[in-house]
């Protein structure tokens, strides 16, 4: 009998997620045979270069607030595919996931033995597939969809989406989506379609015209943050930061966000945003958006994952995101110094990254993904940092518990102000995590973490340094 080891390596053996087939033939074809599971409840579908994951989160804890049952489909996971579905807030679990997959799997075959475009099924899609066939067995009330890759080839696309939500949208994936913001607006403009309606982040004026261009072409209203919708005001707190947001009904205030950062207040109010349209303008309730908002947590975005000295992990893997980060641990943490492990896929704007990195932390250490081809191998993302660190200010440590190990020795070295920041890459980060905490990544959005500090797109969840296990 299979294993659900030996059942994920099967599946992960199918085209990776950087292989991207542009149709959605494959999955239209797997889903007709299953009886369109994907019809049978609301989408809420959000793309975007940074911030779906979070924002994902928030949209279920406010959907969940008011009492429904929520799907959600995310991607990528950090240390099991199970994390991608998720159905009352809680990962599917690993027995039901595999039974799932058993009458799912001939299905997928059928498809695969069409050699549409003389590809099979690529992972993606059928992990696609499965999350739909979960939501409709469930049932769920609705469904909140995380884009995989673009919009409207994405294989999440073979659902209209009722809500079409689009975070900001930046320069990443150049090479499978364009070189502008807007040539890439374009392929993530996609998921807006006639019938529904779309809510926007504050983007650029050349993404916003194509969005605008995109919702006229279909018939569909656009909300857009800053003229429908706004966060008006955020401050500190411990553990997170109170929020003020321009809703439906007018401003509301007091409310408390688990989360740190200027961009996860501004995910808030586009989430905030996104629900209120999903109920046809109808403002959320005080209490209902204090709830929704207060219960997210989200594992490995800014997550605390280790004390004296604090370890802060983070997926942040392009320069948008690096920013956001970079300004977020200033304001909550105020490491001094910072010392940063990084380790990137080779497809990434690594140079980029790392002129950021560059102005906030004194050291890196540079290591490499272990469970993956695809990453940067830590001598060449050595070698880069070196042009702008210096070649004092950088260390290499391929194995990543070593170059953990290291930088927490720098850090204790340094004195009491100092942390240590793990970014780069969301395999990297789940490899981390893997290493530091112990408990499954909880995506309940009615789960606060063990002591108030959160992460930054799926959970918190943090140990004493005296009780972590790094693993090799």
């Amino acid at each position: 009998m299979s294993t659900h080891t030996d059942i994920v390596a099967a599946l992960q053996a199918r085209w990776p997620e950087h292989r991207i087939g542009r149709s959605l033939e494959r999955i239209r074809a797997l889903t007709e045979l299953l009886g369109e599971p994907q019809r049978s409840f609301p989408v809420i579908q959000i793309t975007g270069t940074n911030g779906k994951g979070s924002t994902a989160l928030m949209v279920e804890g406010l959907l969940r607030a008011l009492g429904l049952r929520v799907g959600r489909l995310s991607s990528p996971h950090l240390v099991d595919v199970t994390e991608r579905i998720a159905i009352d807030g809680q990962p599917i679990d690993a027995d039901a996931f595999d039974a799932l997959v058993a009458d799912v799997l001939p299905l997928v075959e059928m498809v695969d033995a069409r050699e549409i475009d003389g590809i099979a099924m690529t992972f993606f899609e059928v992990m696609t597939g499965l999350a739909y066939e979960a939501f409709a067995q469930a049932p769920v009330d609705v469904a909140v969809v995380e884009v995989g890759l673009g919009g409207s080839w994405d294989a999440t696309s073979v659902a209209d989406a009722q809500v079409a939500v689009i975070c900001p949208v930046d320069v990443d994936h150049s090479h499978l989506l364009g070189d502008t913001p807007a040539e890439i607006a374009q392929e993530k403009a996609g998921i807006i379609k006639p019938g529904g309606i779309a809510v926007s982040a504050d983007q650029r004026p050349d993404v916003a015209a194509v969005l605008t261009a995109r919702a006229a072409e279909v018939g569909v209203r656009l909300l857009a943050e800053g003229r429908d919708f706004a966060l008006l005001e955020r401050t500190a707190a411990v553990g997170g930061q109170v929020l003020r947001i321009d809703a439906a009904d007018g401003p509301v205030g007091d409310l408390f966000l688990p989360l740190f950062g200027a961009h996860m207040a501004a995910n808030a109010a586009l989430a905030v945003a996104a629900v209120e349209a999903f109920l046809g303008g109808r403002a959320l309730a005080p209490d209902v958006l204090a709830e929704g908002l207060a219960s997210v947590s989200a594992p490995a975005r800014l997550e605390v994952v280790r004390r004296s000295p604090t370890v802060v992990l983070d997926t942040a893997h392009n320069p948008h995101g690096v920013a956001a980060t970079l300004d977020a641990v200033q304001e909550a943490f105020g490491f001094a110094p910072l010392v940063a492990v990084m380790g990137v896929m080779a497809d990434k704007d690594a140079e980029g990254m790392l002129a950021l990195l560059e102005e906030h932390a004194q050291t890196i250490v540079c290591t490499q993904a272990s469970s993956t081809s695809r990453g940067l191998s830590a001598d060449d993302l050595a070698e880069l940092a070196a042009e702008r660190f210096g070649a004092d200010r950088v260390h290499t440590r391929a194995a990543l518990p070593d170059a953990l190990e290291l930088a927490v020795s720098l850090a204790d070295e340094a004195g009491a102000g100092a942390g240590v920041l793990i970014l780069g890459s969301v395999i990297v980060a789940g490899e981390a995590r893997a290493m530091l905490v112990t408990e499954r990544p909880s995506v309940d959005a009615g789960d606060d973490g063990d002591d108030g500090d959160p992460a930054d797109d799926d959970e918190d969840d943090e140990r004493d340094g005296e009780d972590v296990a790094w693993g090799r």
